[in-house]
């Protein structure tokens, strides 16, 4: 659920980045961060092992324009792929008000895929969140190697429903843009509803990220110009982000707890 702050007229929407270990969910996080200026988004926070894999969640916050007088926020998260942090996924999807799969398109990997969206429609159900529907947008992701899985074979396993879903290279930023402004689309009119009262009429909305760097933007398909504007730094922003190696449970949900004061402010 949507986290509205009216004392500073705040709006978080929360999506989730689900998939198997390895699929690029970090990965797109990582080139959002690069590709935005220091000034429309927060910290890259990343919960790592000493392998440098996710042991709890990614998280990265940014701005998104306005919903009426509401600044939005989207705070993006990742869970960690492995199967033995099941635990920990369930924590991350809790509250999510829209989730990003994201499948590893090489052929081996088929039944992993599957495997890990039979445990997000179980996690759903147990977080109290309706999987048939939830905001969802598929991310078919290494499209650029070779022995991949045809996106017909992805839509008939994965997407029978036809939601939106976007063939990716996140790894070279390709799609990585797309996909989010696709759940945006998606969840944008949904939290206004629920949370404003407000219904669009439109049966879907074009949500524009504010400071993209030209080399991202560019790249990007013309939208609407009834959203906000890109903001074009001077230069890109830094790669860099803020890794927290945490191990005990207790530590990781106090981490957990202090992250969401802090992007999301104290509830009035």
């Amino acid at each position: 659920m949507a986290f509205i702050n009216y004392a500073t007229k705040t709006l978080a929407i929360k999506i989730v980045y689900y998939g198997p270990g390895l699929s690029g969910k970090t990965t797109n996080l990582r080139y959002i961060y690069f590709k935005l200026d220091s000034a429309y988004r927060g910290d890259f926070v990343c919960l790592e092992t000493d392998a440098e894999r996710t042991y709890f969640f990614d998280l990265l916050p940014i701005k998104a324009g306005m919903i009426g007088e509401f600044k939005v926020h989207f705070q993006l998260l990742t869970v960690p792929g492995q199967v033995f942090y099941e635990a920990s996924r369930k924590s991350v999807l809790k509250g999510a008000d829209g989730v990003i799969f994201v499948a590893d398109s090489q052929v081996p990997l088929l039944d992993t895929n599957l495997e890990s969206f039979d445990g997000l429609r179980r996690n759903c159900q147990e977080q109290r969140l309706d999987f048939n529907t939830i905001p969802m947008v598929f991310q078919y992701n290494k499209r650029d190697l070779d022995k991949l899985i045809p996106v017909e074979t992805f839509n008939q396993l994965l997407n029978p429903r036809k939601l939106p879903f976007v063939e990716a290279s996140a790894i070279n930023g390709v799609g990585v843009f797309e996909t989010l402004r696709e759940i945006a689309k998606l969840t944008v009119p949904v939290v206004r509803d629920k949370l404003l009262g407000e219904k669009d009429e439109k049966e879907a909305e074009d949500v524009k990220f504010e400071g993209m760097t030209e080399a991202a933007s560019a790249s990007q398909p013309e939208m609407p110009k009834e959203e906000i504007d890109f903001v074009e730094p001077e230069k890109e922003a830094p790669f860099a982000y803020t890794r927290v190696k945490i191990k005990a449970q207790k530590d990781i949900e106090e981490e957990l707890d202090k992250l969401s004061k802090e992007f999301a402010g104290a509830k009035k």
